[in-house]
Order: C-alpha cells, then sequence, then structure tokens
C-alpha cells in the first residue's frame, strides 16, 4: 500500500482489532504485516471467536502473510501492532524473520484491564519456577533425540 505511514499503519490494526472485539471474538489487539513491495496484511485477536488461545493479533497477522506469500519466511516485513507482543508472539516474529516491530500501548497497559502479558514476562524471568501455573520437566530425552539426530543427518532446512 503506497503511501502509508506509521500512523496509517497503526490505524488500520485498531480498525481491525475493533471490529473484532465489539463483535466479542477478541481483545483489543490488532496487528498489521508491510511487506517490501507495499503490501499490507492486517488481523486481529480471535481467541474467544475461535476458541483458539494462539490465536493472537500478531500471530494471525503473519499466518495471512505468510499464506497469501506462500513462504514461512518474512524477512524484510515490518510488522506494526496495537499492543507489545506477549512472549508467544514475539516468538513467531523471530520464528518468522521479522526485525522490526512498532507497537501502541505496553504489557503494563494490558495488564491494567486484565491481561496478563506482563505477568507472563516476569514468569519467564523467574526460570518458571511457579508450580501454581506451570511445571516444566525433562523426560524421555533418550526417545526423543533420534528425530533430532535425524534431521540433522538429513541435512534438511533449518528455519
Amino acid at each position: 500500500m503506497e503511501g502509508m505511514d506509521s500512523t496509517k499503519i497503526m490505524k488500520e490494526a485498531v480498525r481491525e482489532a475493533q471490529k473484532t472485539m465489539r463483535a466479542g471474538l477478541g481483545g483489543p489487539f490488532g496487528a498489521a504485516i508491510i511487506d517490501t513491495d507495499g503490501k499490507l496484511y492486517v488481523a486481529s485477536n480471535t481467541v474467544l471467536g475461535s476458541k483458539d488461545p494462539t490465536a493472537h493479533a500478531e500471530v494471525n497477522a503473519i499466518r495471512k502473510a505468510c499464506k497469501a506469500k506462500g513462504t514461512h519466511d518474512l524477512t524484510g516485513c515490518v510488522l506494526y501492532t496495537t499492543c507489545f507482543p506477549c512472549p508467544m508472539c514475539l516468538s513467531a516474529c523471530i520464528w518468522a524473520n521479522i526485525k522490526e516491530i512498532h507497537y501502541g500501548s505496553t504489557p503494563e497497559d494490558a495488564g491494567k484491564i486484565g491481561f496478563r502479558d506482563d505477568y507472563i514476562y516476569k514468569f519467564i524471568k523467574g526460570d518458571c519456577k511457579d508450580e501454581h501455573v506451570l511445571v516444566l520437566s525433562q523426560r524421555e530425552r533418550e526417545t526423543t533425540m533420534p528425530l533430532f539426530e535425524e534431521y540433522d543427518k538429513n541435512g534438511q532446512q533449518r528455519y
């Protein structure tokens, strides 16, 4: 979308978030990805409507852009999002090779209205030891390692 400045792109993300938020399909989260050709891919949070906890705006926008572009690699694309991405969304951006993110609100802003983004960051920093939230334990490494060894041996694509 030639001539799109950051304000216009962010407003597209806000508009998309308003649609699904007002329909009760998700929270106040929208995202827009602009690629190197100026093509815009806009999505919003649809967690409630899809009954999918991974249906965050950023993840939905990444899925949309990847599908349209026929790739898993969004190198050169820029993400605009209405709120600082949660850990899952940041990870998805890194996996997609998005190296530039512009955000509106903060995790603290989301926390003030009941979202747990900031808590999750604190949980990760605490080395995931809060057993009331999540228990992580390693088991059966000898069962899983052959998968990794086979993948490495076959020289398959890394991503």
